[in-house]
């Protein structure tokens, strides 16, 4: 049963087949260089583009947008404090903009940085800042049913500080949930295991919660110790452990941009706060702004209390698996358990035909969209070059924006592009330009098709 209904809508167009096709070309086969408007169905990302309740357009009318001192980051400061556990924060246009706060303070040249997986622009800046990333997911994360596939192996980060010494790792890094590797959740028991680590080589705990309420909601599904928790009491618990939190409100924040650094009122963190701070005035705005507007700000500060409301929370989750077992149903090759925000299709076993090489996710994103204008994004060697990394699509689902007729659709579609696979009319794909940052490549690199 659903927990909302609509007030305002937008009307959406499904290209014809022969447009669609046009479009890819034009685009480069890149999803990403394709117009809103050309899109029937949306699930590039979750990242900002989810549906705003009236409360939030209601609280976005008494923005306060003075450079200083806005009362709006107050009631920002208040909603992060009672939802999160954080009173210090340091806001910043986005999510990744809050990396580049943090990380920039945090991480120097030839240090090592440890997270469950690195997501792109995590990845991104800690290379940026002349670090080197380090995944360390559980073994075995996406070839079983665990409950807690997002785990962090925290051997591996033993083992990585015994390699090349303790006093080069500066942060150990955990992602809510994860998103590189299917979406999965991850335990406070394993939390609690990465804050003793953390603590064991003196370095810091940072926490990436753009997705904490979904985390939270898992939690309280599986792990017994807080079955009987609410899950705004999980959502703090999970988060205490942490030194330090990002945060992208285009997530669990509800909004369409935003974000912030938050920072533990421990006393030993003042020095980090201090240069977090300031790196915020010279790369986002003033700390009580930080490039986002007042109105921004308290569409976030009213969100962030919406996620950790149990019928939301539970009908976001839900839809999700919704879409899984339409997918499941039709014998696509889907991970299970499904995430918190998004499906995740294992293109290998969809095309098995394709080699690595010649990126089987990204034909498939491009073969989604041929068929029924619906766009999801490749999270396999494309965008992730160089790194050991299994071939899958995301299809992330907007917070409180599509129904099941949608959900249908997209299921439908799969239906298409199996039977073009099964008829021998699909094509693997190669690169003809890319960017010197390789690590972003995805965002804007062309391909053409095979022979």
């Amino acid at each position: 049963m659903r927990a909302y209904k609509s007030k305002v809508v937008t009307p959406i167009r499904l290209p014809d087949r022969d447009e669609r096709t046009a479009n890819l070309e034009t685009a480069g086969y890149n999803v990403f260089n394709l117009d809103s408007d050309s899109v029937y169905v949306d699930l590039l990302t979750d990242s900002g583009t989810g549906t705003m309740s009236d409360e939030q357009w209601a609280a976005m009318m008494r923005g306060d947008e003075a450079y200083a001192g806005s009362s709006s980051f107050e009631r920002l400061q208040s909603a992060v404090s009672d939802v999160m556990g954080f009173e210090r924060i340091v806001p910043a246009h986005q999510g990744r903009g809050a990396e580049n706060v943090l990380y920039g303070a945090l991480v120097s040249e030839g240090d090592y940085v440890p997270n469950n997986t690195h997501f792109d622009t995590t990845r991104a800046h800690i290379a940026n800042a002349g670090a080197e990333p380090v995944d360390c997911p559980i073994e075995g994360a996406l070839s079983s049913d665990q409950q807690f596939a997002g785990n962090l192996d925290v051997e591996k980060v033993r083992d990585l500080a015994d390699e090349v010494g303790a006093e080069n790792v500066p942060a150990v890094l955990v992602t809510i949930t994860n998103n590189s590797l299917a979406g999965q959740p991850v335990s406070i028991e394993n939390l609690r295991a990465a804050r003793e680590v953390a603590d064991d080589l003196d370095a810091h705990f940072v926490i990436d919660a753009c997705r904490f309420a979904e985390n939270a909601y898992f939690v309280k599904e599986r792990e017994d110790e807080f079955a009987d928790h609410s899950v705004a009491d999980i959502a703090r618990e999970q988060l205490a452990e942490a030194d330090a939190i990002i945060m992208s409100g285009k997530k669990d924040g509800l909004v369409n941009i935003g974000g912030f650094v938050g920072i533990s009122d421990d006393g030993a963190l003042d020095g980090l706060y201090e240069g977090v701070r300031q790196r915020g005035i010279l790369y986002e705005g003033f700390t009580t702004y930080g490039g986002m507007s007042g109105r921004d700000i308290e569409a976030m500060a009213v969100g962030l209390r919406e996620s950790v409301e149990e019928a939301y929370v539970a009908d976001r989750v839900g839809q999700v698996q919704q879409l899984g077992e339409l997918l499941a149903e039709r014998d696509v090759p889907v991970h299970l358990p499904t995430g918190g925000h998004a499906i995740y299709v294992d293109a290998d076993a969809f095309f098995p035909d394709i080699p690595a090489e010649q990126f089987p996710g990204q034909v498939l994103v491009c073969e989604l969209y041929r068929e029924g204008a619906v766009r999801g994004v490749e999270l396999g060697s494309f965008a992730f070059p160089d790194t050991d990394r299994p071939e899958l699509v995301r299809l992330a689902l907007p917070r409180r924006t599509y129904g099941t007729d949608h959900l249908e659709h997209v299921a439908e579609t799969f239906e298409s592009v199996a039977e073009r696979r099964d008829a021998g009319e699909t094509t693997g794909l190669e690169i003809v330009e890319e960017p010197e940052m390789k690590e972003l490549r995805h965002f804007s690199a062309e391909l053409q098709p095979v022979n």
